[in-house]
């Protein structure tokens, strides 16, 4: 089983579970939206079969289900203390009513959202918190930054990273003590290789956020797909790649089919191969996908059975996936 040793110095399986579907629905200024569809029981049920499975690490942020996910998890993990949580901070809301709140990045916002996700997840520290916005001037980030040092410096969080695909703001916070993490985009359609790079240079830890491309690589959603109204996938967000208007995304159907089969190989399911791609890419990937039932998390932790590909079968996947894109 592929293992990785974490910043915390113990060993866990290279592989998380997310916790974005778990959360359920949240409002945001322009509108409801959800991430496919779990009942609170089944979120628990999932996040306790995933640690029974051997996961470790478990991804989530303020933000999931307006502060529902941190809640499902504190409730499921409550009695398993060597679970390492990674949240996010940035965006917070009121897990009642799911509103998310308008953005307040003060340090002062910062330090109350991280107390926040304390409570919800009953802990007395978190073992990571990252900036959850993708983009945000230096001027801004910076300070967000300060205040999580601090609250290392406390005590509070082990350590700190950024949820951004942004190479140039990532390696600008370099020089911050307890900056150890990035979660990014990181699947077959994208490499994310400047990153990588990044990652490895510092010695940092890749979260791989869409490691299923939101689902395509799992191989179940077709052009004919219809999702309900308030599912992300279904929206028209400028930054969807793989679903567009609800459709999966024909381009990315057709980069599919052509690599299905490597990915499928020696026995492999479709997700396990895009799970294994990930753990390929880099020694420092950490794959965390989510899930709306158990099924689907005992048949991506068995890609870690299957092991890394072949060089050769890596280049190939990377010359199918840059000729069509």
């Amino acid at each position: 089983m592929e293992t990785i040793n974490l910043w915390n110095g113990v060993t866990v399986p290279r592989m998380g579970l997310g916790t974005w579907a778990a959360g359920g629905l949240m409002i945001w200024p322009d509108g409801p939206v959800s991430y496919g569809s779990v009942s609170p029981d089944d979120a628990i049920a999932g996040i306790r079969a995933a640690y029974d499975l051997g996961i470790r690490l478990f991804d989530t942020a303020a933000a999931y289900g307006a502060g529902n996910s941190e809640l499902l998890l504190g409730e499921a993990l409550s009695d398993r203390p060597d679970a390492v949580i990674v949240t996010k901070c940035g965006f917070t809301g009121d897990p009642a009513t799911r509103v998310i709140d308008p953005i307040d990045l003060s340090p002062a916002a910062i330090r109350k959202g991280v107390e926040g996700s304390l409570r919800r997840l009953k802990r007395p520290a978190i073992d990571a918190v990252l900036l959850h916005h993708n983009e945000l001037d230096l001027a801004t980030a910076r300070p967000v930054f300060d205040t999580l040092e601090a609250m290392r410096a406390e005590g509070l969080i082990a350590c700190y990273g950024w949820s951004s695909d942004h190479v140039d703001l990532v390696a600008a916070v370099a020089d911050y003590p307890g900056f150890r993490i990035v979660e990014h985009d990181l699947n077959v359609f994208d490499t994310a290789p400047d990153m990588l790079r990044l990652v490895e240079r510092h010695q940092w830890y890749s979260l791989a956020r869409l490691p299923l491309a939101m689902g395509l690589l799992s191989g179940k959603y077709n052009a004919g797909t219809a999702f309900a109204a308030t599912d992300v996938r279904a929206s028209s967000a400028p930054w969807l790649k793989y679903f567009k208007q609800g459709e999966a995304n024909p381009s990315y159907l057709t980069i599919l089919d052509r690599i299905t089969p490597l990915l499928t190989a020696n026995g492999r399911t479709l997700p396990q191969g895009a799970l294994d791609w990930i753990l390929t890419a880099s020694d420092r990937s950490i794959p965390i996908p989510g899930f709306t039932s158990i099924s689907q998390i005992g048949t991506n932790v068995g890609a870690l059975a299957h092991g890394t590909f072949s060089a050769e079968v890596m280049d190939r996947l990377r010359a199918i996936v840059s000729e069509q894109t």
